[in-house]
């Protein structure tokens, strides 16, 4: 792993996959649940908040020039509190790879092959995750750079295509939603798109050519994950309307059903299907990197793809097992995966940040910190 090295366009990629996520689907349902017509401006100041928080990642990362997030901790807490947290963080990142893979073969038993056994379908999603992890980071990053092209232009198919659907008047009246409201919806967008990057900072500074431009990528990649959620989540709006987005499960494929070009183009849902399956696969792949990677630091092992499988069966049985309906999902989403995601994302950055101020002299003495 000392080898493997991405460039800086190939992290902004990533980055972006990993921020748009499942929010390309989910969250306009989730914002506009709460703040109706103004879930755009949700999604606006969630986005905002995502790359602030992105920033002190950033901040903190270049503090550790060649290390990766599982060794600050160690170097930061000592060896038996560091493996504790690591532990955690492991445990952390393999159950949001159990989420995914949970809510991708939701999504498609629902909307795209309801006769196949959810077990079939997070059996090969899984499948597909571990080969990716065994195989490597660089062919992830390569396989990325390929991927973001076809994603690209099938996103502007779709918001060109539903441009003549849009009805403005759905925004009105504005501002109708009180500032708890609002605040509860951002804070959904920068839980989803920014306090889970943290998983990222396995990945950079350590495996990154350039640090300085990479962590300019980490930032560009979450702003542009950003745009993309806010102008879905306007798309819903004014065009589904406030409450029939809110009833949907999955927005952005009710909006992709829309679409009619004359009597030639239509039922293109598929796309959309496609997009997600394709932020999916690197979103996970990403979680599981660093379950992995993590867990071949704990146990002192040199090369950590001996652990893909066995541990790819196991987010697999997690994905069968600890989500009995999609209702228990996401009731858990917003209330056990709420409190792990700010205790990796907020308390655990701030508490290395302390530290490092704390040990700051010392370890720049040491040689052990930029």
């Amino acid at each position: 792993m000392d080898q493997v090295k991405i460039s800086s366009y190939q992290f902004l990629v990533l980055v972006t996959f990993f921020s748009v996520g499942t929010s390309l689907l989910a969250v306009p349902a989730i914002l506009a649940e709460r703040t109706g017509q103004d879930a755009w401006i949700a999604a606006a100041i969630g986005s905002a908040v995502s790359v602030a928080i992105v920033s002190f990642y950033v901040w903190l990362a270049c503090r550790f020039p060649g290390l990766t997030f599982i060794e600050m901790i160690e170097l930061l807490l000592g060896k038996w509190i560091g493996r504790l947290v690591t532990l955690f963080f492991v445990l952390a990142a393999m159950t949001f790879t159990a989420t995914l893979l949970y809510y991708s073969g939701s999504f498609l038993k629902i909307e795209v092959m309801p006769r196949t056994p959810t077990l079939i379908l997070n059996l090969f999603i899984g499948a597909v995750i571990v080969q990716g992890v065994y195989v490597g980071l660089e062919t992830i990053a390569r396989s990325a750079e390929i991927f973001i092209g076809v994603f690209l232009l099938l996103f502007g198919f779709l918001l060109v295509s539903l441009l003549p659907q849009v009805k403005f008047e759905q925004l009105m009246p504005v501002s109708v939603a009180g500032a708890g409201d609002i605040a509860w919806a951002a804070f959904s967008v920068a839980e989803v798109s920014g306090l889970t990057t943290v998983v990222l900072l396995v990945v950079f500074p350590a495996f990154t050519k350039d640090m300085k431009k990479s962590g300019y990528s980490f930032l560009i990649g979450n702003l542009i994950a950003g745009i993309l959620v806010t102008a879905l989540t306007f798309l819903s709006i004014v065009i589904l309307g406030a409450e029939n987005t809110a009833r949907q499960h999955f927005p952005g494929y009710e909006l992709a059903r829309r679409i009619h070009l004359g009597n030639f183009v239509q039922r293109v849902e598929s796309l959309m299907a496609g997009l997600w399956v394709i932020t999916l696969f690197f979103k996970a792949s990403l979680y599981f990197f660093a379950a992995v990677y993590g867990t071949a630091r704990l146990f002192k092992l040199s090369d950590y793809r001996r652990l893909t499988l066995p541990l790819g069966g196991v987010a697999v049985i997690l994905s069968l097992t600890l989500f009995p309906n999609i209702m228990a999902f996401k009731n858990w989403n917003t209330t056990i995966g709420a409190g792990i995601s700010i205790s990796v994302g907020v308390a655990l950055p701030l508490l290395l940040a302390v530290v490092y101020g704390l040990r700051r002299k010392g370890l720049k003495r040491a040689g052990k910190v930029g």
